[in-house]
This record gives structure tokens, sequence and C-alpha cells, in this order.
């Protein structure tokens, strides 16, 4: 019986891929996020903008307010809601889940993440490795033997130069 465990347990390979060190290898994802970080700073300045606009409108409004008829208080008062309302939706727009910065990050990864699946996939069936995991993940590794790290073999396997300066 003892016999029949040690074999089942010795039965399978397993490696790892760090694959937040394998990304910093790969040209186009650091033009990539070097994009998606530029356009990022580009919408945050609209917003800035735009919420510096509804308080210099709000600081009018309260300087005014004393002065103002019920009627055009409201339109004030109004006017700022509305003002917030829209810069909100454009956050929303930008940043939000399914808005256009993550909808720009699907588009540019989409193709550097199946080459990275692709040379996994490779190394994994070259090395006869029954699993490859991914040190990044949450929970997977409470230890990970060095020896067992895959990284430089898949930035290889890319036609990429390993580069152990950027691993952490």
């Amino acid at each position: 019986m003892l016999t029949m465990l040690a074999s089942v347990s010795f039965a399978q390979k397993l490696a790892y891929v760090d694959s937040e060190y394998v990304m910093k290898h790969i040209p186009e994802y650091n033009s990539a996020q070097k994009q998606l970080d530029d356009q990022s700073k580009v919408w945050q300045a609209e917003v800035d903008k735009q919420y510096a606009e509804i308080e210099t409108m709000y600081q009018s409004y309260q300087k005014d307010q004393a002065n103002l008829n019920p009627d055009m208080r409201r339109r004030r008062e109004d006017e700022i809601v509305n003002k917030e309302k829209a810069v909100k939706e454009f956050q929303r727009s930008k940043f939000g889940f399914e808005g256009e910065l993550f909808k720009q990050r699907e588009n540019l990864m989409k193709p550097i993440q199946a080459r990275v699946t692709k040379a996994i996939q490779d190394v994994a069936a070259a090395g006869q490795f029954d699993f490859i995991m991914d040190k990044r993940s949450e929970n997977a590794f409470l230890y990970a033997n060095p020896n067992l790290d895959k990284s430089n073999d898949v930035i290889t396997k890319l036609g990429l130069k390993p580069n152990p300066s950027l691993a952490n």
C-alpha cells in the first residue's frame, strides 16, 4: 500500500511560472502598458479638471447665494449637480468595468496572453510537466522551490532573453 501511494505521489511533475516576470520581458506588453498608462493619465487629468470646475462653480455659488432669488439658487444648484453627474458618468465610461480602458486593455493584452499561454504549453510539453502554476496567483504557493521556476524557459521560448534584474 505504501509503495502504491509513493508511486502515485511521484507520478506528477509540477513547475511554476512567475507571470509578472515573464510579462516584463515582452516588449509589446511594456509598450501596451505604457499606452494604457498614458491614456489613463489623459482621462484622469480631464476628470480632475472637471472636478476643479465644479469646485469653482460651488465656491462662486456659495459667495453669491445670499444675493440670489430661490429660482436662481435652484438653477445654480442644478447646474452644479448636473455637472457632477456628467463627470461621474465620464469617469465610469472611461475607468469602469466595461469602460474604454478595460476594453483597450483587453484588446492590447489578449494577443500577448495568447502567445504566453502557447509558450507555457510548449514548455510543459517539452518538460513533461503535469502542472505549471502561476507563482503570482493568490494562495497558490506557500513555498516555491526555485529549481521548478520555468519563467526563463518561457521567456526563451518567446524568443526573448531573460533579465534576472526584472525578477522580484
